[in-house]
């Protein structure tokens, strides 16, 4: 079941962004922050908290695929709202991003599907600060979007540089997405 969707027009698929919450995005993967009500382990001499194992990273491939950390650097939206024509999907990679900034808002924008998106599974959550997020292997997804100001993200992803990495789905109807 989509979250927030509504019907605009025959031609147009809106969907409405939703605060994002660990048991609404589950099924696309992990919210990846400290939560007070998870248990921790003491660390740095007492000085911290370390919260354990808060995301799967799958490498599903075969070939000589290797764990890729790199740096996201995307600009803010320039209007709202944002109007969405394609998505993308690492189908042999889980995909974690984490922003570099605490007071940072972004959408994260995921659908389920086999060969292609599946609309009716279209979701989209606004991401607050110092939350990051992970797409499971195979989770159609839009391309990281900052609203309000610029956002750096660390990625993790296993790719091997060559057209499995990333698959791209042209969408029949653009999809509109409102953020309130």
């Amino acid at each position: 079941m989509a979250v927030g969707k509504d019907a605009d027009s025959a031609a147009r698929l809106v969907i409405k962004a939703v605060p994002l919450s660990w048991e609404l995005y589950a099924q696309y993967g992990d919210v990846i922050s400290a939560r007070r009500d998870m248990q921790f382990v003491p660390a740095n001499q007492g000085t911290a908290q370390r919260y354990n194992f808060l995301s799967e990273v799958s490498n599903l491939r075969s070939d000589s695929a290797r764990l890729n950390l790199c740096v996201f650097s995307c600009s803010p939206l320039t209007g709202l709202p944002l109007e969405i024509k394609f998505l993308e999907k690492h189908q042999y990679s889980t995909q974690v991003f984490l922003p570099m900034s605490k007071s940072s808002q972004y959408l994260a924008i995921v659908c389920l599907g086999g060969d292609a998106p599946d609309l009716n599974t279209l979701a989209a959550f606004v991401v607050d600060g110092p939350q990051g997020i992970s797409y499971k292997p195979g989770v159609w997804h839009y391309p990281m979007t900052a609203l309000y100001e610029s956002i750096d993200f660390v990625c993790l992803v296993h790719e091997a540089g060559n057209a499995d990495d990333c698959t791209i789905a042209n969408l029949e109807r653009p999809v509109s997405i409102e953020v309130s």
